[in-house]
């Protein structure tokens, strides 16, 4: 791709007109490559975008070449990781919400086409969904990802981390984050797994480490309502401990009524400039997509912070 210099100054969220949910930037030498949710584009699993400035986003075809169907049809939350000249895409797969287990596949481009491995990542997971590859400053890589768990005073859907060796394997399972609040309902009376529960849900885990602190962006509530928003979580390791703002500080982006529907599943790339954005997904207005956005992600001494979710015009970023 030519690197183009633009000549826009602000920007207005939706960034991208169309349906592109649970959005994962990644930054390259020359320009930003996204990988969402969303219906298959020439026959393969997971659109891709690229841009040269988080705005202006053009599509570059499908990512996955399909697995066999009996895995499921329904793929969700793509990430991609660049890791010893190659690029390797975590994802679930499953039935409709039931049966997703973790994939991985590799690329030699960006673009892909990538291919599964023909792994299951997570065999001994009830449901597992949204994995998020993050390398740590010496070089270790862990993998967040969501699963279904039924102890503990909220039942529903938890975040969890475990180390990854080779790209390929998973070590012990470590919990992240519980539900901790009533806004993390997803819905209440659910049948799930043979029983009813007051369903909670927390997924959409991202990570960055910042002057020495870990933050957990995650999502919380039901992807298809208002309440969805996302928040944070910090820790001194990957591995935790998390513990949430003791002031019930931590929620990020939530929605405002008549402008933005549902924002949330957010991923963190920083631009050439050297400013962090948090990207992520709201409903359009007639409930029909969900849409990709962008905002600055600033940190401050309680944590960070953001003007988003925003719907007017902004300044470009950096």
């Amino acid at each position: 791709m030519t690197t183009l210099r633009t000549t826009r100054r602000t920007y207005r969220n939706p960034v991208h007109l169309g349906y592109f949910a649970d959005p994962f930037a990644l930054r390259l030498e020359d320009r930003y490559v996204a990988y969402g949710t969303g219906a298959a584009v020439g026959g393969r699993v997971f659109g891709v975008l690229e841009s040269t400035d988080l705005v202006g986003w053009t599509s570059v075809g499908g990512a996955l070449e399909p697995v066999d169907p009996a895995l499921g049809a329904d793929y969700w939350a793509p990430e991609v990781a660049r890791a010893d000249g190659r690029f390797w895409m975590y994802y679930s797969v499953g039935h409709g919400d039931a049966g997703h287990h973790l994939r991985v596949a590799v690329a030699d481009a960006a673009e892909g086409p990538f291919t599964d491995l023909g792994l299951d990542l997570t065999p001994d997971e009830r449901f597992a969904i949204d994995p998020h590859p993050f390398r740590d400053a010496d070089g270790s890589w862990f993998l967040f990802f969501a699963r279904d768990v039924l102890d503990g005073p909220r039942v529903g859907t938890q975040l969890a981390v475990a180390e990854l060796s080779g790209m390929t394997t998973l070590g012990p399972t470590t919990t992240v984050l519980a539900p901790s609040a009533d806004w993390q309902i997803f819905a209440r009376d659910r049948q799930m797994y043979g029983g009813r529960h007051d369903w909670h849900t927390l997924e959409g885990p991202s990570v960055r480490e910042h002057d020495g602190t870990y933050y957990c962006f995650y999502s919380g509530g039901s992807y298809l309502g208002e309440g969805y928003a996302v928040a944070w979580a910090s820790a001194p390791s990957a591995l935790g401990p998390w513990t949430e703002p003791a002031d019930g500080s931590g929620r990020l982006i939530a929605s405002v009524p008549d402008h933005v529907r549902g924002p949330g599943h957010n991923s963190v790339v920083t631009t050439f400039g050297g400013t962090d954005m948090i990207v992520y997904h709201a409903w359009n207005e007639t409930l029909s997509a969900r849409e990709l956005c962008i905002d600055p992600l600033r940190w401050t001494a309680a944590g960070p912070t953001t003007p988003g979710p925003t719907w007017q015009d902004q300044p470009l970023p950096a």
